[in-house]
């Protein structure tokens, strides 16, 4: 089996076994969790753990998001082929890489340079082509392109960020980690013609969000 074959043969089963048989039920975020070869995203030393059900880590004391956390969050999001999306927290780029075969384009923005552009040259080597890389304040979002239909917040805040709010289309959704008394819970808000909506899922555990609209160094 060649090493081609065997990463197939892994992805598949992280699909079925982590992804499926823990509830997620959204076909078409199966069917993109099963097509993004994920040890293009993980560091070196890391690739034969690529497929493994828990978070790795990357460079500056950051992580490339467990497989399950990956596929609730776009699923919570539910992203439509016609989507615009900014994701907050680049990071390795998988998350950008699965979003951008559900959607039409994705912005994702990294607060630190070095990630960003290991992010780029990642999606670069699997021909993603409507991801646009960004170095900035997450947190603050990205009002060029707003407003959005989905944005994705992979860093856990102390709270609704009002920029991330403020940039959603009417009927858009916002999935975040918020932290609260130490434990971070999953939350999807979103715009509606009456105001906005709030809902908390799972906990979670996530690396907290820095930026204006994040926690300070002594907070975390």
């Amino acid at each position: 089996m060649s090493d081609a074959q065997a990463g197939e043969l892994r992805r598949h089963q992280m699909v079925e076994r982590q992804l499926r048989a823990r509830g997620i039920r959204d076909e078409r975020v199966l069917a993109a969790m099963d097509s993004v070869p994920r040890e293009e995203f993980v560091p070196p030393s890391h690739v034969f753990r690529a497929y493994d059900d828990c978070a790795l880590p990357l460079a500056h004391g950051q992580t490339i998001s467990q497989p399950y956390m990956v596929a609730r969050t776009i699923e919570l999001a539910r992203v439509g082929p016609d989507d615009i999306v900014l994701e907050v927290g680049l990071g390795s780029g998988y998350q950008a890489a699965v979003l951008a075969r559900l959607c039409a384009r994705v912005f994702g923005i990294e607060l630190l340079p070095e990630l960003a552009a290991s992010a780029r040259a990642a999606l670069a080597r699997i021909s993603t082509q409507n991801v646009e890389v960004l170095v900035g304040d997450g947190s603050l979002g990205h009002a060029d392109a707003a407003p959005y239909d989905a944005i994705v917040v992979a860093a856990s805040a102390p709270g609704l960020p009002p920029s991330l709010v403020d940039q959603l289309k009417l009927h858009g959704r916002l999935v975040i980690p918020i932290r609260n008394a130490g434990v971070d819970k999953l939350t999807v808000v979103e715009r509606t013609q009456h105001g906005l909506t709030r809902t908390e899922h799972e906990s979670c555990v996530y690396v907290p969000l820095r930026g204006a609209a994040g926690w300070a160094d002594d907070e975390v």
